[in-house]
């Protein structure tokens, strides 16, 4: 077995200096990992599954016509170049989520743009979709699946190139698609960042309905396509970009996006730059955003009447988290930065504290525990 504690800053770059130095060496590790036909890459795929992975048949179900063994998925933000896309189920993933993927590659906003908060237990993150670009992606995935057949679903996060104009985003989008179409089992609409110009403007009906259109009128494989949102609409932004989804016959909604938010942390000085964390640019993600995401779940979750899938994003670390979103009414989750802190035995941890959920409810499926809370809420 594996010595799980010095595999730590190993697998998830817990190093001192620049954090997106140190995710750089976590991929190429996991890219060698995955990539590798030798014995030593052999053995160190099955190490990390028997050491990380965990399987109860109460916690599978059927979302979008795929099967998720469980609900909990890798989000979107880590993976960005498809560089490790069969190893993430060996990590006990349920899905994963890769990307965001841009149809021209892109090098992102200017260093350092990637810093650690340990005491909010988030990170700040202005990366500005730094990626290969669609057509690079498509050939890291082409390799990867001939290596390897996928065990779990993978879906691919689509957001707009940054020298592309709002006006034509919808053939960005497009072009993406249609390089990646047959290689992933979902696409998620990114037009939540808050690091690429103008993106989240996108999020207005007005705006969104030709992206829609666009992939909607290609989507030959009707593959599901799901919106991910920001936390920081207001309610009635919510409640639009909802009939806009039930309009268009989208399969899901992502909730949600990181936070442009700062009173909600307790970091107030950014010790890298020595800049007023409200001065700085980016999105926040981790524990400072658990309770606004699972508000919006739970509305949307009430405003569809649970009939539209919700993944639920945003400060999972513990199955307390993990439960009171599905209880919300989360589908499927979704967590980066609770595994950065927490550690790769986290998805394990989470696994199996939803099956002791189950238990002391008298539940025999995690379909019955979706929503289970706003029902109540809801009489």
């Amino acid at each position: 077995m594996l010595n799980v504690p010095r595999l730590y800053p190993l697998l998830l770059g817990m190093t001192k200096g620049d954090p997106e130095s140190a995710h750089r060496q976590l991929m190429s590790v996991l890219h060698w990992l995955d990539s590798s036909s030798t014995a030593w890459g052999n053995w160190g795929r099955t190490q990390i599954r028997s050491s990380f992975g965990f399987k109860n048949p109460q916690l599978s179900q059927t979302v979008w016509g795929l099967e998720f063994a469980n609900p909990l998925g890798l989000a979107a933000g880590c993976d960005k170049n498809a560089q490790a896309p069969g190893l993430w189920s060996e990590f006990g993933f349920g899905f994963a989520e890769l990307g965001a993927v841009t149809f021209q590659g892109q090098p992102g906003n200017p260093r350092p743009r990637l810093f650690r908060l340990p005491e909010d237990q988030a990170v700040l993150n202005r990366l500005g979709a730094n990626n290969s670009g669609a057509t690079a992606i498509a050939e890291n995935l082409q390799a990867a699946w001939r290596r390897r057949p996928r065990t779990i679903p993978i879906g691919i996060n689509l957001c707009k190139s940054k020298l592309t104009s709002l006006e034509d985003a919808p053939k960005d989008y497009l072009g993406s698609f249609q390089r990646l179409q047959n290689l992933a089992d979902f696409f998620v609409i990114n037009v939540s960042s808050p690091n690429t110009p103008g993106l989240r403007s996108l999020q207005a009906t007005e705006s969104l309905k030709p992206i829609l259109d666009a992939l909607w009128s290609n989507n030959t494989n009707q593959q599901p396509i799901l919106l991910k949102i920001a936390p920081d609409l207001s309610w009635e932004d919510i409640s639009e970009l909802i009939q806009l989804v039930k309009n268009f016959g989208i399969a899901g909604i992502v909730a949600t996006n990181t936070t442009i938010r700062r009173d909600i942390l307790k970091t107030k000085i950014l010790p890298e730059t020595g800049q007023l964390l409200t001065e700085e640019n980016g999105g926040i993600s981790g524990a400072p955003l658990r309770s606004r995401s699972t508000e919006i779940i739970r509305f949307i979750y009430q405003e569809t009447e649970g009939k539209i899938p919700i993944v639920g994003v945003g400060g999972i670390f513990t199955a307390e988290d993990a439960w009171e979103k599905i209880t919300a009414g989360a589908s499927l989750l979704q967590a980066y930065t609770g595994w950065i802190y927490k550690g790769p035995s986290m998805v394990k941890q989470i696994l199996q504290g939803l099956t002791e959920k189950l238990e002391q409810h008298q539940l025999t499926s995690i379909t019955q525990a979706i929503g289970l809370d706003t029902k109540k809420l809801n009489g």
